[in-house]
C-alpha cells in the first residue's frame, strides 16, 4: 500500500505554537493539489508555516526529528553557484509519529552564532552520544574565492535538546569541507561523517586534495573518467573531529568499475545518506542535475558501494536531498519539492513510506501520482 499523508493546504490549520494539524483523510482528488502540469503529489508538505528542504531526519527516544534547511525569500536569480540558496539559520521539526501534527520549533541555530561563518546555512545533519546531541552543518567561512564568496567548511554545535538551541563550536571541523554532512553510527559505536556536493558545494576544487581558489564552478568535464566522489570519515569518540583523513566513497557500477564523470544518471553529486538493513550498508546520494535519488549497496561503511538504482524519480523544482529511516516498523522517505512556491529555492519537505523488495532492492518511486 502506497501510504501519502493527508495534508490539504486549505485544510491546514496553524496553532500558535507552530504546530500544523495534518488532516487524517484524503481531499477529494478534484480538489487535491495539483503541480503546473496537472498532476497530483504523492504527498503533501510536512509543514506551510516555514519553506523547509533537505530533510535529516532521525528517531530520538521514540519521536521523530526533522534537521532541515530553512529556505528564505531572497530577490537572486537561480545560478550554478546556488546563490538562490541563502538560508541563515536552522528550525527543527518535531513529531511523535509519521502522519500525526508536526511542531515548528524556534531557531536552533542562526549564521551569527557561528563566529567563523559568513552565509549560506545548508543542508544539516544531527547525531546523539552521552546525552548531547549534535548538529553538524555547511555553512562559507570568511576566505573569500573567485566570486567573491567564503569556502565551506562543515562546523558542529551542541544542545542537550534535540530542537537546540545549539552552540556552535569557534572553529569548523578540523579537515573538512564541502557541504552535505550525514553522519551514521553502526551497530559497533563507532560514528562515520559523509559529506561533499559538487557544483557550488565546491567538491571540485578539492579534487587534488587542496583548495582551488579559482577552480571550476560546476564539475571537472571528465566524462570518460571516475566519477568525483563523496568523501568519509570516522569520528573521533568526541563526535566533534575526524579520527582520519577524509576517504572516497567509491561508486562502482554493475561490472565493478568506477561510474565515470559522465554518467549523470549514476554518478554522485551531493547528499550522502547511509543505513543498514539485512546486513547491507546502503548508501543513498542525490544525482543532482538529472535530479535522482540513487542507491548503492556495500557490505561495510567505507564501501565501495555498487550501483542499484533510482529510488526517486525527478521531484517537482531542481535538487533532490532527502534522508531515510526506521520507524514503527516500517521505512520512510524524507524529501523535499517546491509544490507551495514553485521555485527552487524555497521549498517544502515531505515524508513517504519506503518499500523493499524480497531481495532488499528499493522499487523506485514517483512522486507524483498518476
Amino acid at each position: 500500500m502506497r501510504f501519502t499523508l493527508a495534508l490539504t493546504l486549505a485544510g491546514a490549520a496553524i496553532t500558535a505554537s507552530g504546530t500544523i494539524a495534518i488532516a487524517q483523510h484524503s481531499a477529494p482528488a478534484s480538489k487535491e493539489p495539483r503541480s503546473p502540469e496537472g498532476k497530483r503529489y504523492l504527498s503533501q508538505p510536512l509543514v506551510t508555516s516555514i519553506y523547509t528542504a533537505d530533510p535529516s531526519a532521525h528517531v530520538f527516544n521514540g519521536k521523530i526529528y526533522v534537521y532541515p534547511s530553512h529556505d528564505i525569500d531572497v530577490k537572486i536569480a537561480d545560478d550554478d553557484l546556488g546563490n538562490q540558496y541563502a538560508m541563515r539559520d536552522y528550525r527543527v521539526l518535531s513529531m511523535d509519529r509519521i502522519g500525526g501534527p508536526v511542531t515548528v520549533n524556534p531557531v536552533a541555530l542562526d549564521v551569527k552564532d557561528v563566529p567563523w561563518a559568513s552565509q549560506q546555512m545548508w543542508a544539516p545533519d544531527a547525531a546523539y552520544k552521552n546525552g548531547t546531541y549534535f548538529l553538524y552543518f555547511p555553512v562559507r567561512d570568511k576566505q573569500l574565492d573567485k566570486n567573491g564568496l567564503g569556502t565551506f567548511r562543515i562546523g558542529v554545535a551542541t544542545s542537550k535538546s534535540p530542537t537546540g538551541p545549539f552552540k556552535a563550536d569557534p572553529k569548523p571541523i578540523a579537515g573538512s569541507y564541502s557541504m552535505d554532512p550525514a553522519v551514521f553510527t553502526d551497530a559497533d559505536g563507532k560514528s562515520y561523517m559523509y559529506f561533499g556536493g559538487i557544483w557550488g558545494g565546491q567538491l571540485q576544487r578539492w579534487a587534488t586534495g587542496t583548495f582551488d581558489p579559482n577552480g571550476s564552478d560546476t564539475d571537472l568535464g571528465k566524462d570518460d573518467q571516475p566519477a568525483l566522489s563523496g568523501k568519509i570519515a570516522r569520528l573521533n569518540p568526541d563526535m566533534k573531529s575526524f579520527a582520519e583523513a577524509p576517504r572516497d566513497v567509491q561508486i562502482l557500477d554493475e561490472a565493478g568499475k568506477p561510474v565515470l564523470g559522465g554518467d549523470h544518471e549514476k554518478r554522485f553529486f551531493e547528499a550522502s545518506w547511509v543505513f543498514t538493513r539485512g546486513g547491507k550498508y546502503y548508501y543513498t546520494y542525490s544525482t543532482g542535475d538529472t535530479h535522482f535519488l540513487n542507491y548503492a549497496t556495500g557490505d561495510n561503511p567505507y564501501g565501495p558501494f555498487t550501483y542499484k538504482g533510482h529510488i526517486l524519480k525527478p521531484v517537482q523544482g531542481w535538487t533532490s536531498h532527502h534522508s531515510i529511516i526506521e520507524w514503527n516498523k516500517k521505512w520512510w522517505l524524507f524529501y523535499a519539492d517546491t509544490q507551495l512556491s514553485n521555485k527552487n529555492h524555497l521549498r517544502n519537505v515531505k515524508v513517504t513510506e519506503l518499500k523493499f523488495a524480497a531481495d532488499g532492492s528499493i522499487p523506485t518511486i514517483d512522486p507524483f501520482v498518476n
